[in-house]
């Protein structure tokens, strides 16, 4: 379903303004950058870059501890103990 939420003018040098309602919505602040993706359909979306990049990450590790055999903090706590522990034997200094 699609919804027009604000509208935005397009100054001279090629350069809007967010409405604050779509900025809010979208969860963007000052400094913040946004992507404009184009969908399948040809339209435009725009995005706030850091959730969708935290969105493709948690995609990308999703059933990642299970195949790890992690199935709780305390196994994923021990894996840091031994991942920087087998930086250290060989070196590279603590795994920060």
């Amino acid at each position: 379903m699609s919804m027009v939420m604000n509208m935005a003018k397009v100054t001279a040098k090629g350069q809007i303004t967010i409405p604050a309602d779509v900025r809010e919505a979208i969860g963007i602040r000052e400094g913040d950058k946004v992507l404009f993706v184009r969908m399948d359909d040809g339209s435009i979306s725009l995005r706030n870059s850091s959730l969708e990049a935290l969105q493709r990450a948690q995609r990308s590790f999703s059933g990642a501890a299970t195949e790890a055999g992690l199935q709780d903090e305390d196994d994923l706590t021990a894996l840091i103990k031994q991942v920087r522990s087998e930086r250290a034997k060989q070196g590279s200094g603590p795994c920060e």
